[in-house]
């Protein structure tokens, strides 16, 4: 199991920048996304701050985000990386199991992904991921570079917190 402790959990702009995102598409009708809440034991907690400084979590999450946008159900996970790739190791396999399942049923599902060092953030579906995942299970390269992502799925970012993915989202659905 892992572990979380005071130093927090990593992803965290990206993840509030999404959830931003989500409360707009939520007030403009576009849809409903809820952050999904990974359940944790807490083992130690600061009383006098009241804050948990040392947890374990109980079960494997599935992904971060799920819901209904414009009546196409979706689910997804949100990846942040300071290098110039996207190590195939940020994303589990009970992960991609459930997004591949959640397609097999009619659902969308995918990566935002955040390249930090360019600021740009990509949108990558499932049989592309699984692609690559596929690919390093099999010994391949352990990692999505910068440049394998499809320019054409960049997520525009407006008002600078809102993570238009609902935009490149519809681009793909397009296709």
């Amino acid at each position: 199991m892992g572990y979380w402790n005071t130093r927090g959990l990593r992803g965290n702009e990206l993840e509030e920048m999404i959830n931003v995102t989500n409360e707009l598409y939520r007030q403009k009708k576009l849809g409903v996304v809820q952050k999904v809440p990974t359940p944790i034991k807490p083992i130690t907690i600061d009383k006098e701050k009241r804050v948990i400084t040392l947890a374990y979590f109980e079960q494997k999450s599935t992904v971060d985000y799920i819901g209904v946008i414009q009546g196409v159900a979706v689910c997804f996970d949100a990846k942040e990386t300071s290098k110039n790739f996207l190590p195939i190791n940020n994303i589990h396999e009970h992960q991609i199991a459930f997004m591949k399942d959640f397609k097999k049923q009619g659902g969308e599902s995918f990566l935002v992904v955040y390249f930090k060092k360019y600021e740009e953030y990509f949108f990558i579906d499932i049989d592309t991921l699984d692609q690559y995942y596929e690919s390093a299970v099999q010994g391949g390269k352990k990692s999505i570079g910068y440049t394998l992502f499809d320019k054409k799925y960049l997520i525009p970012i407006e008002g600078g917190v809102y993570v238009n993915y609902l935009k490149t989202l519809e681009k793909y659905l397009n296709q």
